[in-house]
């Protein structure tokens, strides 16, 4: 399995991006896949996940800014950003959960500054 991350870069406080994340290989129908964020020093923390079925969860920070969607055709995954803060910067990786083992992304760097 490989997941390919795009649509990172360089926003201003209280702009939008969406990140989009692409799998491919041995996809199995039901899995569960998310983002998730990381900045030097701290853990990699989920920022929101979508399961085949589509069910959501988001970390509460983002509640209300970002929105997580998938296209289970394409095996892709999105995740809309509004409303960025300065806190949002982080490199942002993509997961993929099936059959009891992840798959991970490259990261994608998103810096939110005027």
């Amino acid at each position: 399995v490989q997941l390919q991350a795009s649509g990172g870069g360089l926003v201003q406080p209280g702009g939008s991006l969406r990140l989009s994340c692409a799998a491919s290989g041995s996809i199995v129908s039901r899995n569960v896949m998310g983002w998730y964020r990381q900045t030097p020093g701290k853990e990699r923390e989920l920022v929101a996940s979508i399961t085949s079925g589509g069910w959501t969860n988001y970390v509460d920070s983002v509640k209300d800014r970002f929105t997580i969607s998938r296209d289970n055709a394409n095996n892709t995954i999105y995740l809309q950003m509004n409303s960025v803060k300065p806190e949002d910067t982080a490199v942002y990786y993509c997961k993929l959960g099936q059959w009891g083992k992840d798959y991970w992304g490259k990261g994608t760097q998103v810096t939110v500054s005027s």
